[in-house]
């Protein structure tokens, strides 16, 4: 079973339920999570017919577009005043991670309350931070937003709600673009931005990145949800 069905520790810690990734969109996959109590994620090619799914009980969340990136085509944006660096506040960090992402897919899962969905993005970097893999953006004496990535991955882009709309976003990202080239050897880079969160689509595309795969994420929840977990 656990090749088709895939536990997520990760998510389990935050919605103490056993949770699962499919591997596949096979009958038999669909019919072990009708087997086994869990909350389940999927994702599939937009252009699978999605009957079987519904049957099973799955629902749509999300779409996932990836940006990816060659380190030729990168281009560098300047902002005066900004800096980024290894040195942060952790606290401050984990603020933002808790309010700079609720349009995520946890967040649409109408089975998942908010207070879980923060919990699992506040994890989640806290992770991050313990692996060194977070840079932070310095601004007017404030840390103003953050970057996380890992190996050829781009995984998170958050800027506080304060500094939002100040043109900021391009010229951190670029640098830290650029940084992580020169960090992991990598030659091309690539990262996972849902459609709804155009801000950050625009700044990758402005970065010279190219649009390529796109998958749709469906989930299900066959049991419930501790109460006051």
């Amino acid at each position: 079973m656990d090749n088709i069905l895939q536990p997520t520790p990760w998510d389990k810690r935050n919605f103490h339920i056993d949770t699962y990734q499919l591997t596949t969109t096979s009958l038999e996959a669909l019919e072990q999570t009708n087997e086994v109590e869990g909350h389940f994620t999927l994702k599939v090619d937009p252009f699978e017919n999605k009957e079987n799914l519904l049957k099973y009980g799955f629902y749509y969340v999300d779409t996932l577009i990836e940006p990816v990136g060659k380190k030729e085509n990168l281009q560098l944006f300047e902002k005066e005043g900004i800096r980024f660096s290894r040195d942060y506040d952790k606290t401050e960090i984990l603020e933002i991670a808790t309010e700079a992402f609720t349009n995520g897919r946890f967040h649409r899962d109408f089975n998942i309350p908010d207070y879980m969905a923060d919990r699992r993005y506040k994890n989640w970097v806290n992770d991050l931070i313990e692996k060194d893999i977070i840079l932070a953006l310095h601004f007017e004496g404030r840390t103003a937003g953050f970057f996380a990535y890992e190996d050829d991955k781009i995984l998170l882009l958050g800027i506080h709600k304060d500094f939002r709309g100040r043109g900021l976003a391009k010229a951190f990202t670029s640098h830290c673009v650029q940084e992580q080239f020169k960090l992991s050897g990598y030659d091309t880079l690539k990262t996972s931005i849902s459609p709804v969160n155009l801000a950050s689509l625009n700044v990758f595309i402005a970065l010279g990145f190219r649009l390529k795969n796109t998958v749709d994420v469906y989930h299900k929840l066959h049991g419930s949800l501790p109460v006051g977990g």
